[in-house]
């Protein structure tokens, strides 16, 4: 094989290996990747399913269903300046009719500064862990700051 021929063959093997992408459409709990808020999402992610896996738990699914109503509520948190579970069961009746959940559980927080400290004080509240722990299948996190700043947290799991 002459020497242009072998140039030509690594310069062919090199386009197609670079060329190629994942079209996956699976949503991936990798932070580090996004806006701050999307990192410390997808950290919060991360650490609640290590902590399962740590108690013998399966991992929970992402459910980006879940994220609608995640991001509504955190936002209305914002806006009263306050973390509450107003409005819990409206968002319970609209996963149960729209991705067919049978049950489903919520965790709040705000003023955390990383996602490792408002998944060790979940972890630390009797409540907070027992949804953690629950039998769900699917969860899902919006983590946003307020204008000054404070992280503002509400985590669902849901059982299909």
């Amino acid at each position: 094989m002459t020497n242009f021929l072998k140039k030509s063959l690594v310069l062919v093997v090199l386009i197609i290996l670079t060329s190629c992408s994942n079209s996956d459409d699976t949503e991936q709990i990798d932070g580090n990747t996004g806006t701050p808020s999307q990192n410390v999402e997808a950290d919060i992610l991360q650490l609640i399913n290590n902590y399962r896996v740590s108690k013998s738990l399966t991992k929970l699914e992402v459910s980006k269903i879940i994220k609608t109503q995640t991001d509504d509520h955190t936002n209305y948190m914002i806006s009263k300046g306050q973390i509450s579970h107003d409005g819990f069961n409206k968002r319970s009746d609209y996963l149960k009719e729209n991705d067919n959940s049978k049950r489903m559980a919520e965790n709040v927080a705000f003023g955390y500064a990383t996602a490792k400290a408002v998944v060790d004080g979940w972890i630390s509240s009797d409540g907070h862990r027992k949804n953690m722990e629950g039998d769900y299948t699917h969860f899902n996190v919006t983590a946003k700051q307020d204008n000054n700043g404070t992280w503002f947290y509400t985590n669902i799991f849901i059982i299909k």
